[in-house]
C-alpha cells in the first residue's frame, strides 16, 4: 500500500476588543475550501529533504499567501486516514468499481499564528474563513480534524493565560 506524509498547521490569529474589564483577544482560525467540498487547514507533502515545519511554512505561503506564520512550540499532533488515489490515468470505470488503490496518509500538525488577515488562496482551494472556535468546529468536515482543532484550542487558551 501506498504511503504518503505531509505537514500542515492550524493557522491562528488574535483580534483585540474591548471588554468593561479593559482589552481582550477573539482568536480567529482559518479554514480552507477544497475542491473535494472539505473544509479544513493548510498542508501539503514534504518535499526532498525539508523538515515538518519548512513544510508547513512553504505549503501555507503557497496556498493562502501568508508569509509571517509563527509555529508555536509544544504542539504537535497527527492525522491518519486512507483515501483513494485517483490518478489521471485511471478510467471513470475503473474508480466506479474501486479499482483505484489505496493511499495511507500521515499528516504532522502544528499551531501558527499570523498577524495577517489578507488571505490569497491558491488555485487549490475554492475560498477560506476566519471563524472564532465554536464556528470553525461546526465548520471542519472530519471528524479528526475536529478534534484536532479543540485540542489546538485548548492549547492557545491555556498558553494564552500563562
Amino acid at each position: 500500500m501506498p504511503k504518503e506524509k505531509s505537514a500542515g498547521a492550524i493557522i491562528f490569529r488574535k483580534e483585540p476588543f474591548e471588554t468593561p474589564q479593559g482589552k481582550d483577544n477573539k482568536i480567529y482560525y482559518l479554514l480552507l475550501h477544497y475542491h473535494s467540498g472539505h473544509w479544513e487547514f493548510p498542508k501539503g507533502h514534504i518535499e526532498g529533504k525539508e523538515s515538518e515545519e519548512e513544510t508547513v511554512k512553504r505549503e501555507v505561503a503557497e496556498e493562502t499567501g501568508l508569509n509571517d506564520i509563527k509555529i508555536i512550540p509544544g504542539f504537535k499532533k497527527y492525522i491518519k486516514y486512507f483515501f483513494r488515489q485517483y490518478k489521471e490515468n485511471v478510467s471513470e470505470k475503473d474508480r466506479r468499481e474501486g479499482k483505484t488503490p489505496w493511499v495511507f496518509k500521515l499528516v504532522t500538525f502544528f499551531i501558527a499564528q499570523t498577524k495577517t488577515k489578507d488571505v490569497k488562496i491558491s488555485h487549490e482551494h475554492l475560498g477560506f474563513l476566519w471563524l472564532p472556535i465554536d464556528e470553525a468546529i461546526k465548520k471542519t468536515t472530519f471528524k479528526n480534524s475536529k478534534k484536532l482543532l479543540k485540542e489546538a484550542d485548548e492549547f492557545i487558551t491555556k498558553k494564552e493565560h500563562l
